[in-house]
């Protein structure tokens, strides 16, 4: 069973599924589904299209530079049948697959770093900004918030409940 991937998105296309294009000089430009087709005869480059893999991967949100993605390169030439050799490969499967996930797991959190360090950053310059809102308990004096058990003191807020015209007449 062949498994191509769509020319577009880089999707699996599965035997019986998707679109074939073959153009006047013979290139053959396969689709996933419709979708792609009419993104492609729109004449969109998939580097430019969000939802795309060729998107994803140019701009640094998924992995393009690891050593499990050799397994899944397309090989042309016949591999003659081997016992040994097909029980080694289906053991070390999970063991890849494992890696993958890993590494992947890695690549989001390394990504998400400088985005957490600037969301630190921003809440560092609002809090000096609006430094006066807070308990003169809890300032410093030099305008930043205490980190010892002195500054988690509890404030008391009084609340008051007014009553609406609709339950005063009840």
């Amino acid at each position: 069973m062949r498994l191509e991937k769509c020319w577009f998105c880089s999707s699996t296309i599965y035997p019986g599924h998707g679109i074939q294009f073959v153009r006047n000089d013979a290139k053959i430009f396969r689709f996933c589904r419709s979708k792609c087709h009419k993104n492609f005869k729109m004449k969109r480059n998939p580097r430019k299209v969000k939802w795309t893999k060729a998107y994803r991967r140019l701009h640094g949100k998924d992995m393009t530079q690891d050593s499990t993605f050799e397994f899944e390169r397309k090989r042309n030439r016949p591999e003659r049948y081997d016992r040994n050799v097909t029980e080694q490969t289906l053991k070390a499967i999970p063991v890849i697959v494992k890696t993958r996930h890993e590494r992947l797991k890695k690549h989001i959190s390394d990504r998400h770093k400088p985005g957490k360090k600037k969301e630190l950053e921003r809440d560092n310059k609002e809090l000096e900004q609006d430094i006066n809102i807070l308990p003169k308990k809890l300032r410093n004096t030099e305008g930043s918030v205490e980190e010892t058990k002195e500054a988690k003191v509890k404030v008391k807020v009084k609340v008051v409940q007014q009553q609406t015209e609709d339950r005063m007449e009840e």
